[in-house]
């Protein structure tokens, strides 16, 4: 079982910054893609951006765009979410998801999430 911890979140005045970690717990597993979502309170679970892992291509929600960028180690398995100018509706839970290959088999994997708090 490949385990996804999130770490990062925290609290921050509207308009600043914070780097979110997504890390595995295995570094031999084989990452084919990482997605971000993010679950505000009373709101459904929301795309937020996506890599993909050997070829670096990435996507974003509009929302996000020129904001947010998805980057990843492969050396360290780990991606990462940095997000800039962040406004008080993006508060939420901010959950990584990863599909990896085991033994010629493809799984999704997501972690338990990081808190962002926007204030005022």
């Amino acid at each position: 079982q490949v385990q996804l911890v999130e770490s990062g979140g925290g609290l921050v005045q509207a308009g600043g910054s914070l780097r979110l970690s997504c890390a595995t717990s295995e570094r031999s597993v084989s990452i084919v893609r990482m997605r971000w979502f993010r679950q505000a309170p009373g709101k459904e679970r929301e795309f937020v951006a996506g890599i993909t892992w050997n070829s670096g291509n990435t996507d974003y929600a509009d929302s996000v765009k020129g904001r947010f960028t998805i980057s990843r180690d492969n050396a360290k398995n780990t991606g990462y979410l940095q997000m800039n100018d962040l406004k008080l509706e993006e508060t939420a839970v901010y959950v990584c998801a990863a599909s990896v290959i085991r033994l010629s088999v493809e799984y999704s994997y997501w972690g338990l999430g990081t808190q962002v708090t926007v204030s005022s």
